[in-house]
């Protein structure tokens, strides 16, 4: 079923579906207002070391206002950073929540992979599966449950693709836009991975798959009506990039979009959604230009406690940085679904 209505929860527990709206009551967020452009003094910002010696940059906030809540791992998506995303994660601080949130390998203040500061690359997504597999292990050792994960984009394949392969095992997930399937043409995937692997053959993989700007790691004129409608938290991003220029990426290259799309096609196969038994919460938006909202639709569909909470054109890619009347919903839903699936200790 293809939703056609905003700000609507729509549950599948196992082959029933149900409709439930958001009442008012759910909307009550805290909304005291925090300095987007500076790093919350409840914060504090290391490096955590992978696997194979490679340095994650991290932060990290403790749960507030007396009996923790639990604990919530975020992770950002392609080209993103958690600068981004602190008045979220602040505000889930504020909530009594434990919060970490992370840079994915080979992007913002997590290093490179290709050959420019500007490209993102990646070997093989798997790299990044085997990163989060080793997080998480360390992250639950050392926080109170529940441990929720929490993701956004890009973010939200890599979770769901860990998830597929079995190597987290969280109470609960919440998934923002996540890319289950990328905005493109209308061919089968077979195909559009067909034209990637071409492509990584007739020319170096590490070179960028689209254009950025005229000039290197400028940001292009039309790129804010992808992302949101809040003009603000837009400018926000763009301080942040020219405050931390280590922060600034570009295009993809052709190598990640193969592999985004050869993962993509381990997270479709048949069976492989189906066999996830944790709760997850999809946010999505039918305005999404950037990554597909049918695919997020139907993941919820295919997961046996998938929800999904549909937003239409008032409604862009980064809806946690979204106009207060957008994101107010969103964090809404996510709080009625997080007390409903992994509620606090009495």
């Amino acid at each position: 079923m293809l939703l056609k209505h905003a700000y609507q929860i729509v549950t599948m527990p196992f082959a029933q579906n149900r409709e439930t709206p958001i009442s008012q009551a759910d909307l009550q967020t805290d909304n005291a207002a925090i300095d987007r452009r500076a790093i919350p003094a409840s914060a504090s910002e290391s490096v955590w070391q992978a696997a194979d010696g490679h340095t994650l940059r991290r932060i990290d906030w403790p749960g507030a206002g007396g009996e923790e809540r639990g604990s919530i791992l975020f992770l950002p998506g392609r080209g993103d950073f958690y600068e981004k995303y602190l008045e979220t994660l602040d505000g889930w601080h504020r909530g009594g929540w434990r919060v970490t949130a992370a840079d994915w390998r080979g992007q913002a203040g997590s290093g490179r992979l290709g050959d420019d500061p500007i490209t993102g690359h990646v070997e093989d997504f798997s790299d990044w599966v085997a990163d989060l597999d080793h997080f998480w292990s360390d992250w639950v050792k050392s926080t109170p449950g529940p441990h929720v994960l929490a993701a956004h984009s890009m973010g939200g394949h890599i979770v769901m693709r860990a998830l597929v392969d079995g190597v987290v095992s969280p109470d609960a997930v919440v998934l923002s836009a996540p890319m289950l399937g990328m905005s493109g043409p209308p061919l089968p995937l077979p195909v559009l991975h067909g034209v990637a692997k071409l492509m990584t053959r007739i020319g170096a993989p590490t070179r960028p798959a689209w254009k950025w700007s005229e000039k290197p790691g400028e940001v292009p004129a039309r790129r804010r009506d992808l992302l949101t409608h809040d003009d603000d938290r837009y400018e926000d991003e763009l301080w942040w990039r020219e405050h931390r220029p280590e922060l600034v990426m570009g295009p993809g290259s052709w190598g990640w979009v193969e592999r985004a799309y050869a993962s993509t096609r381990v997270i479709e196969a048949p069976g492989a959604m189906e066999k996830v038994q944790v709760p997850v919460f999809i946010v999505s938006t039918a305005n999404d230009k950037l990554v597909s909202h049918k695919a997020a639709v139907r993941a919820a569909q295919r997961l046996p406690r998938g929800e999904v909470l549909v937003f239409g054109d008032e409604a862009r890619h980064e809806i946690l940085r979204e106009v207060d009347a957008v994101r107010d919903k969103a964090l809404a839903g996510i709080a009625e679904f997080l007390d409903r699936v992994v509620p606090a200790k009495q």
